[in-house]
């Protein structure tokens, strides 16, 4: 089996699966944020957490926090002259010990931070009735910036929440910085976070997110691959990314054609979850999107797939498309419907499908995918 991408030049998707695995980070959205956007997380986490067995009690404490972050997001990411396009607002969701944490991150600057701080201070100190107290009391009298303190939003998810607000600030430049916070709605109080703020699960996001960063990652979904979350990915992306209507379309078909191979062609490995585990997430660059999957693999399905995309990445385009024409004529049994889906994709991209798998024991591997779709193709 010749490989025709080397373990490095997909090492970012292995790392991100592993890391996301490890601390069970479910759904990251990087990029910038509306309501249309907002509505694309809710409906795909949400699909999430009706798969999890958990009371619906801590559910609604889940979804009403989320609302909140991503309202916060949207009211207020920076938008100033400042802001490089790279610095985009991010949300996440996770799962730790049976217990849901939320983290949202975005830029603000550095003259905001103080009141920030003190706002969090006095809301960590106050139990469930001072909280309701104080939140009626600051509603009735405005008395913090809509803005800079993001006021009446951090008071409401740690009463909706429970517990203590954690945050982290990030150094940008001189002005900016980026702002995560981070609460855990729960039953009763967390353990990871503490009253002076800091949390050891915020801090693993925050290093998840450098690697965000470095990979230039638009939006990433680790988790169970079904109808439901791949119908909501695709939403998403459609709302996300702003290119030519060819483009667009072009793009939003590899993509369908990466997550149909997960859903329809990975390996389940849990069987009680309805789906398959894996991971996707998209990146752009200055002259391209890139498109990254993974999942898991029998280890005896490794050979036939690896030759098979190995032997079109050597194929001219011209022969591409006369075994795409020939297979389309024969039976459509579920190894045909697999091909086709990467001779599509190199019809589409006219790029090579780069590949790589790493054994994880006696009868499975994770095997990971990406494609590249130039900005003029």
């Amino acid at each position: 089996m010749t490989q025709t991408t080397t373990h490095s030049e997909l090492k970012y998707a292995i790392e991100l699966f592993n890391a996301m695995v490890k601390d069970n980070l479910g759904y990251i959205y990087r990029g910038s944020f509306n309501d249309d956007i907002s509505d694309s997380i809710l409906e795909l986490t949400e699909i999430s957490l009706q798969s999890e067995e958990q009371s619906s009690k801590i559910k609604k404490r889940v979804y009403a926090i989320m609302v909140e972050g991503l309202q916060n997001i949207t009211r207020h990411q920076d938008s100033s002259p400042d802001v490089k396009a790279e610095y985009k607002s991010i949300f996440v969701l996770q799962k730790l010990d049976e217990k849901y944490f939320i983290t949202t991150g975005n830029i603000i600057e550095k003259q905001n931070i103080d009141n920030i701080k003190t706002l969090i201070a006095k809301i960590n100190k106050l139990d469930k009735d001072e909280l309701k107290i104080y939140y009626k009391q600051v509603l009735e009298e405005g008395t913090l910036s809509n803005k800079g303190g993001a006021g009446l939003g951090l008071i409401d998810m740690a009463k909706k929440s429970g517990n203590r607000l954690s945050y982290h600030f990030k150094k940008l430049n001189d002005n900016l910085y980026y702002f995560y916070l981070h609460t855990v709605p729960s039953l009763e109080v967390a353990d990871d976070i503490a009253v002076n703020g800091k949390s050891h699960s915020l801090d693993r996001i925050v290093k998840v997110h450098d690697i965000l960063n470095q990979e230039d990652v638009l939006m990433i979904f680790n988790g169970v691959f079904n109808k439901e979350s791949y119908s909501n990915i695709i939403s998403s992306l459609e709302k996300n990314i702003s290119e030519t209507k060819i483009l667009k379309n072009k793009l939003t078909e590899i993509t369908s054609e990466m997550l149909q191979n997960i859903v329809k062609h990975g390996d389940g490995v849990y069987e009680e979850r309805n789906g398959n585990p894996g991971i996707f997430y998209i990146s752009q660059l200055k002259d391209s999107y890139l498109i990254t999957t993974g999942n898991y693999i029998l280890n005896s399905e490794i050979n036939k797939i690896c030759n098979f995309v190995d032997s079109i990445n050597g194929s001219s385009l011209e022969n591409i498309e006369k075994t795409y024409q020939k297979l389309l004529k024969e039976n459509t049994n579920n190894g045909n419907i697999q091909k086709l889906g990467f001779l599509e994709i190199r019809r589409q991209t006219g790029y090579p499908v780069h590949f790589s798998v790493k054994k994880t024991d006696e009868k499975y591997s994770f095997i990971s995918f990406r494609v590249k779709l130039k900005l003029n193709n």
